[in-house]
């Protein structure tokens, strides 16, 4: 049977702002629960921190979309040739499970390193194709680009103008998109012009002056988000600014503000993609497995994750006898909580 597509978020910035919680709402709303979201450390691995920066997003999920339940697992695909690589199987178990897939901020050009070609990036895309919705944010937003913006290494370096080649996430629906986040950033004020995710719009004309006739120009303005659904061939705009359409060949802009949508075309011819270019074999089908597998298990009833959540406030507040009390009020419901690093889920007592 076939499966929609997942709906892709980018934001221009802003991904844990009080902008982005309508966005995460819109998205939550759309899937089948058990919301279980998939957060990529990769674009952030080379910092010493970046289990911190992915443990941002969690919390903000879990604090500002609680009436959803989302379940959060940290994905520490750090750096390849390491225990922590994007092509280690054993830590991207959660990936098949997820059915939101999240990857933010940190480097562009490390992020596409890191991912190009990865078992991450693999699985990342087979799920989308199965339903998952992809939200990417800030460097990860680049990175999906089929020309990925080297900011760090043109604005802190001072190399000259240049670009890398992106994931292509569009390719398979025939589109060139290279995406640009901060579109309207105003760090540097009246005195120097930092739009263009800083590179000023001089810079920028020459940047433009190098990328194929082919290539559209999508520019995302700060606490911004673009929605596109494939499923309806429509985009959405959510957000305090807008986003803007360059075509390279014409230098045709088409200027698209919040609360706009507009259809998928305006990117550029497209169609749906197939759904296993790209995938192999094993990977689609464990994906496949697994998306069966969790649409068939059972959603907890409201009163059940209702004590999961008030025994995990008794166990941060170290109240061992209120968590074991409501443990047993769980069990006598039919379902039995159990503790992970990142938290904790729900499964039917004869899952045990």
């Amino acid at each position: 049977m076939e499966r929609p597509l997942g709906t892709v978020v980018l934001f221009g910035s802003g991904e844990i702002s009080s902008h982005a919680q309508p966005v995460y709402a819109r998205i939550m709303a759309r899937l089948e629960p058990p919301v279980q979201v998939g957060i990529l450390e990769t674009p952030a691995g080379f910092q010493l921190n970046s289990a911190n920066v992915a443990e941002e997003i969690a919390v903000y999920l879990h604090h500002h979309l609680q009436n959803f339940h989302p379940q959060t697992h940290i994905i520490p695909a750090r750096k390849r040739g390491t225990p922590y690589s994007p092509d280690n199987a054993e830590i991207l178990d959660p990936l098949y499970t997820s059915n939101m897939l999240f990857f933010g901020p940190g480097s562009p050009t490390y992020a596409v390193a890191q991912l190009k070609g990865s078992l991450a990036w693999e699985i990342v895309q087979a799920r989308h194709r199965l339903g998952a919705a992809l939200v990417a944010a800030s460097a990860a937003t680049i990175a999906m680009s089929a020309y990925a913006l080297p900011v760090y290494e043109i604005y802190k370096v001072g190399e000259d103008v240049h670009w890398k080649p992106g994931l292509g996430f569009c390719a398979a629906y025939g589109l060139s998109l290279t995406l640009v986040p901060h579109w309207n950033n105003n760090d540097g004020g009246d005195k120097h012009d930092t739009s263009r995710c800083f590179m000023g719009k001089p810079r920028f004309a020459e940047l433009l002056a190098l990328l194929p006739s082919e290539t559209v120009v999508v520019g995302i303005d700060e606490l911004t988000a673009l929605i596109i659904e494939p499923e309806e061939g429509r985009c959405r705009v959510m957000g305090m600014g807008g986003v803007t359409v360059l075509a390279v060949t014409t230098r045709r802009e088409t200027r698209f503000e919040s609360g706009s949508t507009f259809a998928m075309s305006e990117l550029g011819p497209c169609h749906s993609p197939n759904a296993r270019e790209g995938i192999s074999d094993s990977v689609w089908t464990r994906s496949l497995a697994a998306e069966e597998a969790r649409q068939r298990a059972p959603e907890p009833p409201d009163e059940v994750v209702r004590l999961a959540q008030e025994r995990a406030t008794a166990r941060a507040q170290r109240d061992w006898a209120a968590s074991d009390s409501l443990r047993e009020r769980i069990e006598a419901l039919g379902w039995q909580v159990r503790d992970k690093s990142e938290g904790w889920e729900l499964v039917p007592a004869s899952d045990n």
